[in-house]
């Protein structure tokens, strides 16, 4: 009884206090709101360099990867196997870049053109229209493996040469370069262009 008679004695103390109410004013939030706001426009930059960095990244290794398969079934057909560049998937393209897409086929008759009869082993489609692949001296128009894992012209000459992979929305900065020795082999390394194209 004697509790029951505290606890109420307490409710009726504590409710003839003032209550202060809690939150917050128009000033202090008028405050977050700039603070936000500056921090949201200061990160977008970078968020915009990580997008960028991203999709140079993602084409590099599709790229890479279409090598990979290109060189190994080279070597699993005993015979010349071509990467070239390809809008529709289907014939090899003399004009633009590799951003256009590619084609991997076995190229029964080493002229490094897809013919109708030549079978197509992969199909890669178009890069996102910010990206731009350019390859150098030979390998500008196609890439040929032999047998042997290794690049050879359709000459028969050895066949290198550099790919730079760049943003065209950047209109330069960062860049991959795919560089392809005559042994077949790609490696990737970072770079900077002053212009993309």
């Amino acid at each position: 009884m004697k509790t029951l008679i505290h606890s109420q004695f307490t409710c009726i103390r504590n409710a003839n206090r003032p209550v202060r109410a809690r939150g917050f004013t128009l000033i202090e939030l008028m405050i977050v709101l700039a603070i936000v706001s500056i921090l949201a426009g200061a990160s977008i930059p970078s968020m915009q360099s990580l997008v960028r960095s991203i999709r140079l990244s993602s084409a590099t290794n599709d790229f890479i990867a279409a090598l990979t398969i290109t060189r190994s079934e080279a070597v699993k057909r005993h015979g010349r196997v071509v990467m070239c560049k390809s809008p529709d998937g289907l014939a090899c393209a003399a004009a633009g870049g590799w951003e256009q897409g590619w084609i991997v086929f076995h190229d029964l008759d080493d002229d490094g053109i897809r013919d109708r009869t030549e079978e197509v082993i992969f199909r890669a489609q178009a890069l996102p229209r910010s990206i731009r692949v350019t390859g150098n001296q030979n390998i500008a128009r196609y890439i040929s493996y032999v047998s042997g894992g290794t690049t050879k012209l359709t000459g028969g000459g050895f066949q290198a040469g550099t790919l730079t992979v760049c943003n065209q929305d950047a209109k330069g900065g960062a860049a991959r370069e795919i560089i392809l020795s005559s042994s077949g082999r790609p490696r990737v390394q970072k770079t900077t262009v002053s212009a993309c194209g």
